[in-house]
């Protein structure tokens, strides 16, 4: 009976409207938090850099594209490019001598500008055509990145990222840079979560639902679907400074091309449109499935005596990898965290059968 809702009594507007309103979830929370504070201070190196911080940042950049397709119910394929415009600006700006602070905000504004350019003139089209358009947009920023050469040194080359200062504090080392990754994702889902209760948020979900009818009652369909692209992209463009500051170091091309999108995308749909819990859950399920579950293979071919070649040990983890998440979605259509909806709704009545839909 520790998750319930029963004996709690709301008797202020105040309370009412908390983001967490069960002492449980309040709780969870907080304890989440502190986990993710404390945790560098005690795993290894090796789980920090390559399963924490990455699982953070990408948590984040799944939660601006989230924003776009969730909230507003606008599907894009080109959300690589934007983060990739972020982190050259920021570069660039950085070894130009600029303030890392300033570089930051305006690796985020170009990728706001260029995104909503964009924006504007695709969202003259939906579905399918609107899709294509922002593919076409991840073509274009792919093509102009590699082949001026001011901006990358060219398509194979490597531009070295260097050192920031945060606040007069260098932003070196693997603690510094995770903990300035999580702060940035903690600002970013604060935002997520109370943009909902805003009326900014519920017009976009008038117009995510049907736009027609959020014009017959005085809501501008183009105008918020704009501003969401140029808040989802401003969001990608931090992304993308975080990503070259405090995790890659060097920038290169390749390291935002289209399977990155395809990526995004998939963290978004796997862990629940319009979910910021599901961001997180979608990103944790793609970033460390196909590790897992190349472990799990090996492991067993190892117990079983069984060779496998490297070509099938290469290709049979990604084939699982895929079937599971069709799998997850055949389950649950709405996505990784509806499943936690329903063990949450479960627990919220137990031991009695029947669980709210």
């Amino acid at each position: 009976m520790f998750y319930r809702r029963a004996g709690i009594r709301h008797t202020s507007y105040r309370s009412e409207r908390r983001l967490w309103r069960l002492p449980f979830d309040r709780g969870l929370v907080a304890l989440v938090g502190a986990l993710l504070v404390i945790a560098p201070l005690v795993v290894d190196r090796l789980y920090l850099v390559g399963y924490l911080m990455p699982w953070v940042i990408w948590s984040t950049a799944a939660l601006g594209l989230n924003f776009l397709m969730g909230g507003a119910g606008q599907v894009h394929l080109g959300y690589g490019a934007i983060i990739a415009i972020g982190a050259y600006t920021s570069t660039h700006l950085v070894r130009a001598h600029a303030p890392f602070e300033i570089a930051i905000l305006a690796g985020g504004l170009a990728s706001a500008m260029i995104g909503s350019a964009f924006g504007a003139a695709a969202l003259r089209v939906k579905g399918l055509y609107l899709a294509m358009a922002t593919l076409a947009m991840q073509s274009i920023v792919d093509f102009i990145i590699t082949h001026v050469g001011w901006i990358s040194g060219g398509g194979q080359a490597t531009l070295t990222v260097p050192t920031a200062r945060l606040l007069g504090f260098e932003l070196s080392g693997d603690l510094r840079c995770y903990y300035f990754a999580l702060f940035v994702c903690l600002m970013v889902a604060l935002f997520m979560l109370n943009v909902g209760r805003s009326s900014f948020g519920r017009a976009l979900a008038a117009v995510r639902e049907k736009d027609y009818a959020a014009a017959v009652i005085g809501v501008d369909s183009f105008r918020f679907k704009l501003l969401a692209f140029w808040v989802s992209s401003f969001i990608g463009g931090l992304v993308g400074a975080v990503l070259a500051f405090c995790f890659y170091h060097a920038i290169s091309p390749d390291q935002f091309h289209l399977d990155l999108s395809i990526q995004l995308v998939a963290m978004v749909i796997v862990g629940g449109l319009g979910s910021v819990l599901g961001s997180f859950f979608g990103a944790a399920l793609i970033l460390f499935a196909p590790i897992l579950l190349n472990q799990a293979v090996g492991a067993l071919a190892t117990g079983l005596g069984v060779s496998i070649s490297a070509d099938l040990r290469a290709h049979l983890p990604l084939m699982l990898y895929g079937g599971m998440i069709m799998g997850f979605l055949l389950i649950e259509p709405l996505g990784l965290v509806k499943i936690y909806d329903n063990i949450r709704n479960y627990f919220m009545v137990w031991p009695f059968r029947h669980a709210p839909r």
